[in-house]
């Protein structure tokens, strides 16, 4: 029985795309997968590996890496895939705008360009692979997706997006051996959270909704994420997992 439950979560042999996977959540979630003995590739914004800072929480130890603007589709189009096969698609990718910014046309169409646009553009691209390994999608949303996010329009209607995206994914793409589910965090400890977690009252008040009484850890999602991939989640489809200690209770 050991053996079969540690074979569920082993991922040796496989090759995994984490977009948005050089900080954060992405970051966490691509170790996760590495760890247990993925190929890992990541896709960051930064021209090269070593403009990343590890105090930032940006570990790029033993991940490959590749620069793309996710929010420009013919840069996605144009992007090489880092493997001839691919068993799974993670696509971490996201950005907020702050003081009110998304309330204006710049902000709104970039946080919708990267949080959403780009989901189904990089889907589109891996599909060929993934259907030849009947590999595995992941897409990264938030609970900020399922209710309202005050001062951020474009971030939780992009996320609200997201859920939808997963749901309609699943349900097309199944029938062709390609499973695709999301998770939705809650208060993760990132850079994107500094807003709050830099703030001690906010803080504070962020943490008393929370029944766990603490922040997500990026390695948190990178649980959630392996089980959604392994065979451990075979016939879980379109669902999208809310990870959040409780905060949307």
């Amino acid at each position: 029985m050991e053996k079969r439950l540690h074979s569920d979560t082993d991922f040796t042999g496989k090759t995994v795309l984490v977009v948005g996977g050089s900080s954060g959540i992405g970051n966490g979630i691509a170790h996760g997968f590495r760890e247990r003995g993925a190929q890992v590739h990541v896709w960051g914004t930064r021209a090269t590996a070593a403009d990343y800072d590890p105090a930032e929480g940006s570990d790029l130890t033993g991940l490959g890496y590749t620069c793309v603007d996710v929010s420009d589709p013919d840069a996605i189009a144009a992007a090489p895939l880092p493997f001839p096969t691919l068993d799974v698609l993670v696509m971490c990718q996201g950005t907020v705008v702050y003081r009110r910014g998304e309330f204006e046309r710049p902000g709104w169409d970039h946080v919708m360009a990267v949080n959403l646009d780009s989901l189904m553009h990089i889907a589109r691209l891996c599909k060929p692979q993934l259907l030849e390994s009947q590999g595995s999608v992941i897409i990264v949303s938030s609970i900020s997706g399922l209710k309202a996010n005050i001062g951020n329009p474009a971030y939780a209607a992009s996320k609200a997006g997201a859920i939808s995206l997963t749901k309609t994914l699943g349900q097309a793409w199944g029938p062709e051996g390609i499973r695709v589910n999301g998770l939705a965090p809650g208060l993760v400890d990132t850079k994107l959270t500094k807003v709050t977690t830099q703030n001690p009252d906010r803080l504070a008040g962020a943490l008393a909704n929370i029944p766990q009484r603490r922040m997500g850890l990026p390695a948190d999602m990178a649980g959630a994420a392996v089980f959604l991939a392994s065979p451990l989640a075979s016939y879980v489809t379109g669902h999208t997992l809310i990870v959040d200690g409780g905060l949307s209770l």
